[in-house]
């Protein structure tokens, strides 16, 4: 299946995309970051502490763990802060 994948701020920054479609056969937003992180050491980078990283599929706020079934969009960012 083909995902629109979207990075913002530091993410998008190791990456040096600010998106990109990707073909995968991913179950899970865990398996597609274990797939991105095997393409390059700048995914593997980006994708080092899930801790501290945010994911978003079709605009909502999911787990890591969530399927991508039927999924059009996944977008991963670091956590945001009000001010």
């Amino acid at each position: 299946m083909k995902i629109e994948v979207l990075y913002f701020a530091w993410v998008r920054e190791r990456i040096g995309l600010p998106r990109e479609t990707v073909e995968t056969e991913a179950a899970t937003v865990q398996a597609l970051v274990d797939e991105l992180k095997a393409r390059e050491e700048r995914y593997d980078l980006a994708f080092s502490d899930l801790k501290s990283l945010r994911v978003a599929l079709d605009q909502e706020l999911m787990d890591f763990d969530a399927p991508l079934d039927g999924v059009r969009e996944v977008a991963f960012f670091p956590p945001m802060t009000g001010g």
